[in-house]
Formats: C-alpha cells, structure tokens, sequence
C-alpha cells in the first residue's frame, strides 16, 4: 500500500493512552456528490488510495464489510492543516443501509463534522454560493468561560452529504476551536458530535477505555427555530470529551430529554452509508483492550497487524461503543 502524500501528526500527547479523533471514515455510495462538498466546497484536498485485492480482503476482515461489497477508497484532507480529522471515504459499489434518514437532529448516531473557521461570515457566503441549504440562520451567541471571561461566538449548521450535519462556527475573541488555514480562515473537520440513547455508557467509553477527560458537561435548553431543529426549550445533554493535552479533533455528545429521539434501526457503522468509524491512535493498544475488556466492551476486530494509508503501519482492533459507532485503536510499530 502506498504511503499517504500527508506527514499526519498521531495527536498523543506526552502522558496520553489515545489521542484525538485522528481520522473519521464515511461510506457513501454518492462520491460525486462527496467530492463536491468536501472538496469543491469545503476546499479538502481528495486523493484516490489504490488498493489491492489482498489488502480489500484484510480490510474487509477488519471492518466486517460483506465479501459481496466492492468498493473504492479516498482520503480527504486540509493539507495546510494536517494536523485536522483526516477523512477516510470508502466509495461502495453496491448500496448499504443509511444511518440517518433526514437531518432531523433527533435521530440517534453520528451527528456532525464540526469546520472551525476564523471568518464564519465568508464561510457562509460560500456556502450560499454553492447552495448548501443551513438548518436555521447563523447564529450569534454569547460564551462565558469557567474564569468569567466573555466572548461570542458565530455558527451555523449546514446539511453535508448523507444526513451529516457539518457545522460552521467561529470563536470571535477567543482561539478557535481548531485550528484554521492562515490565508483564507478555513478549518476542519475539526471536532464530531454523536446523538447517544445512552449517553452515560458512551461517556464512559472515552473516559474509562481512552482515558479521555471531560471538559464540559452541563444541560442546555435548545434555542426557539434554533439550528438543531428541535423543540423549543427541549433540555439536551451537551457533553466535551478530548484528549489528554489536546485542544482540538474533539468529540462532543447531545442526549435530548425530551422523548423524542428517534431510533432509525440503522447502527453508525461501517458499512452503513454515512460516518460510521473513529479511528485513535494509542501509545498502548494492550491497555486499551484491558480498559474495554474491563467495561464489557464489545471487540469485534482483536489487536492484528495493520497496514493503512492514512494511520500507517503498526497494530490495530476494532471496537464497538455501547451506542453502536465503531471505533479502530491503532498502534505505529
């Protein structure tokens, strides 16, 4: 398999388990409309990844993608920020189910790419030039720090390919929540958000098993035609996970307590079109499998050897969260 073009920062800090989300992976059966939003629009960098028939097969092994499915790969990428959510396109010849069934943020699984910018206001304009319809208006709200520092912040939810909500937001007097291309503001994917049932369980998947800590975790009250599209007032969970030294590719969860959650049957992952996989690089694949043994983790791929184009060479397993989303555990050799 051929080296990526991208130097890809592991994102582990100094006396970090796991790092970051370091690369997300889709399934779609739509490239066309995956490379126009991604890269004509969102202005990603897609390379085609050649793949041979021994590799597919191992892959398939790995990610439990039926023998029947031929597909394609791609990697999709910022190249002025490689240190961003790499993203891992698989282009599938034959359909799967869909994750989501609209863009009603009710549904439960995988939610959004998040696309930090530092003009939130051309971003927007961009995206109306390319008629990339938002959930709601953008949005200004205000921020106040755990220290009472005060500051506001620009967002605006747009719909993305397969149900995926990507998000533009920018932090107007404070650092940005990713980091950003110095000659044009653009950013992301920079952080992702899940829609969990069980959001204590899936909290504890980071906390306990990656060994992530929570920044934030308070309950919100959703905004009147906010861009969530939910109820006006309905109480949601809102919970920050990252990474040990890390100020960025963070996951965020939303659990709406209001009953109305929709469940569409479909898990979040991979084959199913839409984002279906985390992948995290580790500095101890063994400790993390004893921390997901601990907490009754399902381990659907054991530790093996693993080549990929994006993560690299090493040792990989692939586990399932209590809310259904995969997630791969690599390991540089």
């Amino acid at each position: 398999m051929k080296k990526s073009k991208l130097n890809t920062p592991l994102g582990i800090g100094s006396k970090a388990l796991t790092g970051y989300i370091h690369t997300a992976t889709l399934c779609t059966i739509d490239l066309e409309k995956y490379k126009h939003f991604y890269g004509e629009v969102m202005k990603m960098n897609i390379d085609a990844v050649d793949l041979t028939d021994e590799e597919k097969e191992m892959q398939r092994a790995f990610w439990h993608i039926p023998k029947a499915i031929d597909y394609d790969m791609y990697h999709c990428y910022r190249p002025t920020v490689p240190s961003l959510i790499q993203l891992r396109i698989i282009h599938l010849k034959t359909a799967t189910p869909q994750i989501h069934n609209s863009y009603s943020s009710y549904e439960t699984g995988t939610f959004s790419l998040g696309f930090p910018t530092s003009n939130a206001k051309n971003m927007d304009k961009r995206m109306k030039a390319f008629d990339v319809k938002a959930m709601a208006p953008m949005q200004l709200g205000d921020i106040v720090r755990a220290d009472g520092q005060k500051g506001q912040y620009l967002e605006t939810i747009y719909q993305g390919p397969d149900y995926l909500h990507c998000v533009g937001i920018e932090r107007v007097n404070f650092p940005q929540l990713a980091p950003c291309d110095p000659a044009d503001g653009f950013g992301g994917p920079g952080y992702s958000a899940f829609v969990a049932k069980d959001s204590d369980a899936e909290v504890a998947f980071y906390t306990d098993v990656l060994e992530h800590y929570i920044l934030f975790d308070s309950v919100w009250e959703a905004a009147d035609e906010g861009a969530l599209g939910v109820n006006a007032n309905t109480p949601f969970r809102f919970c920050g996970i990252y990474a040990p030294e890390a100020n960025q590719n963070h996951y965020l969860l939303l659990d709406f307590k209001d009953g109305n959650m929709i469940d569409t049957g479909v898990q979040s992952c991979v084959p199913n079109q839409g984002l279906g996989m985390y992948s995290f690089q580790t500095s101890d694949i063994d400790r993390v499998m004893h921390n997901a043994l601990k907490k009754g983790i399902t381990v659907k791929s054991e530790i093996q050897p693993v080549s990929d184009y994006i993560l690299g060479t090493g040792k990989a397993c692939l586990l399932e969260t209590p809310n259904g989303l995969y997630v791969e555990i690599f390991q540089h050799d």
